[in-house]
């Protein structure tokens, strides 16, 4: 008898189907050698049904054999031969399991009873076990994001972008320039009364909505805009005469402040710096468009 029950493996036997823990009929029935396989479990709980309500007993659905992949759970349980019944197997709750031992006239039920109450109770502690480490998983990973938000925020309030270019470094401050305005994910502002085509081939690297404010006096022509937008169809012109300093402004989050125009860095002594306050930011783009 412990031979069987250790090569069947009862816990492998227990599913869950409609959040239930639950033993199918054909399991049980060779757990409790069952001379006429199921169709003893049948007449045995027919006899006693009112023992066996809903939260006991139930039978599958073909959705729900389907939906649960039971078909190729056949093959290591006593369901192999499902294709040949005439219906579809029954669910037996723990409940249900513990009340077919009472019913069933099998010379093994008592002993296989007290094992699969065992199974179960082996299955609830793996279930709870496994409920906690992934609980405690979820913590330390919520912890982790925190710390980390902690941390971006710390170095994004300091931000290290706080740098001073001198004359001759016109390829570095080009690549520092590019790298803040590909950051952009919806929108891309810059300030620049000077802004030229210099500009224009600046923002053709970039994949987002763009806003340039100029003076009225830009060196952009309306000929070059005209031919850009023709290719790229992403750039919006504001002109505004109010501005002095020039600013690059990410999805109206973030913005730079440049000592230059776009298109003179790296030929005079300048600085790109962060501008860390959110009011700053908010005055400028109010600022953008009292014209």
């Amino acid at each position: 008898m412990n031979d069987i029950i250790q090569e069947l493996k009862i816990e492998n036997m227990i599913y869950e189907i409609r959040g239930k823990q639950v033993m199918l009929d054909s399991d049980l029935a060779k757990l409790y050698q069952c001379s006429n396989g199921t169709k003893s479990i049948n007449l045995a709980v027919k006899r006693h049904i009112n023992r066996f309500p809903e939260r006991f007993m139930f039978q599958l659905t073909k959705e729900e054999i389907e939906k649960l992949n039971l078909r190729f759970q056949f093959e290591t349980s006593s369901l192999s031969d499902y294709g040949g019944r005439r219906y579809n197997p029954y669910a037996f709750t723990e409940q249900g399991v513990a009340m077919l031992a009472t019913v069933l006239r099998t010379p093994v039920a008592e002993e296989v009873s007290i094992k699969i109450m065992d199974a179960f109770v082996a299955m609830r502690r793996y279930i709870y076990s496994n409920s906690l480490e992934q609980k405690y998983i979820n913590n330390l990973v919520m912890k982790h994001e925190e710390q980390l938000s902690t941390i971006f925020d710390y170095f994004d309030a300091k931000d290290p972008i706080n740098e001073i270019y001198l004359p001759g470094q016109i390829y570095d401050a080009y690549s520092k320039i590019l790298d803040i305005l590909v950051q952009a994910k919806k929108e891309l502002i810059i300030i620049d009364s000077y802004a030229d085509k210099y500009v224009l081939d600046m923002i053709s690297k970039v994949k987002v909505s763009v806003t340039i404010v100029l003076s009225n006096d830009s060196r952009l022509s309306v000929l070059d805009i005209d031919k850009y937008n023709k290719e790229y169809d992403n750039l919006t012109l504001i002109y505004n005469d109010s501005f002095h300093d020039r600013f690059i402004i990410l999805d109206k989050k973030k913005m730079y402040h440049l000592g230059t125009s776009l298109n003179n860095a790296g030929t005079k002594t300048f600085s790109i710096n962060k501008v860390g306050d959110t009011k700053w930011l908010q005055l400028v783009l109010e600022q953008i468009y009292l014209l």
